[in-house]
């Protein structure tokens, strides 16, 4: 069985920018008729496509409601996979080695290297912030002109994003000073 197309299960054109208030409407309303409740006195086997049905759904609505997931979603239908996640982004190496170097430091006791990784997370958030604002032009850009020059872009900042959002996280599960 192939997998369910999220774009056409919502009756939507395949887009990076959707109407996010339009998608909701036709969540609930699907939720509604796709309701397996409604089918509990029907067959077994038409019991099981509704609770299918609703599940598809529900993955769909997650999907295409988050920028980041719908991206990612999207730039898989377009054939542009993620890499392996093994090997940060090439510019981000020196990013990633500081970090890392800062937290081993910390961790290992010293205490001026919370002034550098407290430098890093601010840097990290405005390069996110940034990033996403620029996502945004990017997935017009694409609606509005099929260039995949602009699939490429957003491939190589989701990949950028997602290694900026993992340090981040370990810079954020740091202890606060005692």
């Amino acid at each position: 069985m192939s997998a369910p197309d999220y774009f056409a299960f919502f009756g939507l054109e395949p887009k990076l920018s959707i109407d996010a208030a339009g998608l909701e409407e036709r969540f609930y309303r699907l939720s509604r008729e796709l309701h397996p409740d409604r089918f509990s006195r029907a067959a077994p086997d038409e019991r099981a496509q509704a609770e299918q049905a609703a599940a598809t759904l529900n993955d769909a609505y997650r999907t295409l409601r988050d920028p980041i997931a719908r991206a990612e979603y999207f730039l898989r239908r377009e054939g542009f996979e993620a890499p392996d996640g093994r090997k940060p982004p090439a510019n981000l190496l020196e990013q990633v080695f500081e970090t890392s170097q800062a937290l081993e430091d910390l961790r290992g006791g010293d205490e001026s290297a919370r002034a550098r990784l407290e430098e890093a997370r601010v840097r990290m958030r405005v390069a996110l912030t940034e990033g996403d604002a620029r996502l945004r032009v990017l997935f017009e850009d694409y609606d509005r002109l099929g260039d995949r020059a602009s699939l490429a872009g957003i491939r190589a900042w989701l990949d950028r994003r997602k290694y900026l959002g993992n340090l981040l996280v370990q810079i954020e599960s740091e202890p606060a000073r005692p």
